[in-house]
């Protein structure tokens, strides 16, 4: 009887790539407005042009990642060398140039890398997760998504960690991150199999139709796009709500470490919920929470640190649901249409939820800057109220129009 293959590689690698993600969303834009006196405008606008790139590329890397299936292994490791050289750019190297230049360089490089290794990754656990046998999809993801959502808690508390023993946290992180990329990428060395022999790579075109054309892989799309836009809000927006709303720039990371933490440990849960209760019903049970948490967050004040603790905690394990169940039910339904790339159909889904992160990245930071917003200076009451809003009663309305994009879709139990 042949021993089944450890799952824990793929919750390793699953933390690599959050580790990523979150520098490039929360920590970067602050680093270079504090550290080199970018403007929050050019840093909102270039974020926004190199999302957009990011976002058009993803189809590009999905079928990429299809054509050279047979050779998975070989670009996994290369990616996952550029995505270590871009983040030490980032954040351990002073600028030799223009710092909006240099920040556009790594960033170019660090999306791509990041977005490839997900696309990758994801599609390869189709596969995997059909090996697995009934409810094999949710299982995976339990074991994907805790991974991802220990990653970031990692990347949240770890500059807080090393601010106490050097005055260069990030530079700290970039070089632990580069140590961390070569261990997850070795766990996973025997896990990136060519699979069955394949037909040649069809032209981009034609791979968009199995995908597009199938009504529940479109309608879950959709839903992806619009449940992703509160994320990407509050993702962008964080840093800068802790400092100036709540004035409490010291627990930044204590609060990012709870959101996460909280999730993590709340995913294994909805997993099994999902499996007993049906998906639909706990993935509106978590909209639900997160609603009414953004809701409350609305209404507090600078100095709250106990509330939004536990704002924190119960949004974080409101995103434990979107985590674990909106990436397997779309895999889930990927496994049932016929000639469908499975790397091309998550470069979509990658595409979708970025595009919302380009969204937010060109209308809220300058929204904000011309609302009088300063991280260096008195910010205008008027900008401090934009900020409380756009930060917390935003997202509960964008959750709300996701509650209904949910609802009426005709999800079966695994």
């Amino acid at each position: 009887m042949t021993r089944a293959a450890p799952l824990w590689p793929w919750s390793l690698f699953a933390a690599l790539i959050a580790a990523a993600g979150l520098p490039i969303y929360i920590n970067a834009p602050k680093f270079y407005a504090e550290s080199y006196g970018v403007s929050l405008a050019s840093l909102g606008l270039t974020l926004a042009a190199l999302r957009l790139i990011d976002v058009v590329q993803d189809p590009l890397l999905g079928w990429l990642a299809e054509a050279q299936r047979q050779t998975r292994a070989q670009w996994v490791w290369g990616a996952a060398a550029i995505m270590a050289a871009a983040m030490y750019g980032l954040f351990a190297i002073a600028p030799p140039f223009a710092p909006l230049l240099w920040f556009a360089v790594m960033m170019v490089a660090l999306f791509s890398a990041f977005s490839f290794l997900t696309i990758v990754f994801y599609a390869q656990g189709v596969d995997h997760a059909v090996s697995l046998g009934a409810g094999g999809h949710l299982t995976l993801a339990g074991w994907r998504e805790t991974g991802s959502l220990l990653g970031v808690c990692l990347a949240a508390i770890a500059p807080t960690l090393l601010a106490q023993v050097t005055h260069q946290p990030l530079t700290g992180f970039a070089l632990g991150f580069a140590v961390f990329t070569l261990g997850a990428t070795w766990s996973m060395r025997r896990n990136w199999r060519p699979g069955a022999p394949r037909p040649p790579t069809p032209p981009l075109r034609q791979m968009i139709g199995p995908v597009w054309g199938d009504r529940l892989a479109r309608r879950l799309l959709i839903l992806s796009f619009v449940n992703s836009a509160p994320v990407a809000i509050t993702s962008t927006l964080f840093l800068f709500y802790v400092e100036s709303v709540l004035e409490l720039p010291a627990l930044s990371g204590p609060f990012l470490l709870l959101f996460f933490l909280s999730a993590a440990v709340s995913a294994p849960g909805w997993s099994r919920l999902g499996r007993k209760l049906g998906e639909k019903k706990v993935l509106a049970a978590g909209m639900s929470l997160s609603i009414a948490t953004f809701f409350w967050a609305v209404f507090l004040a600078p100095g709250q640190a106990l509330s939004f603790a536990a704002i924190s905690a119960l949004s974080g394990a409101a995103l434990g649901a979107d985590m674990v169940l909106l990436p397997a039910l779309f895999a889930r339904r990927l496994a049932d249409i016929a000639d469908v790339s499975e790397s091309f159909a998550f470069g979509l889904w990658s595409f979708v939820s970025k595009l919302c992160l380009a969204f937010a990245a060109a209308l809220l930071l300058p929204a904000l800057q011309s609302a009088g917003f300063s991280t260096t200076g008195a910010s205008s009451p008027s900008s401090l109220l934009l900020l409380s809003l756009l930060y917390a009663a935003l997202p509960c309305a964008l959750k709300l129009f996701s509650l209904g994009l949910l609802w009426p879709l005709p999800i079966e139990r695994v």
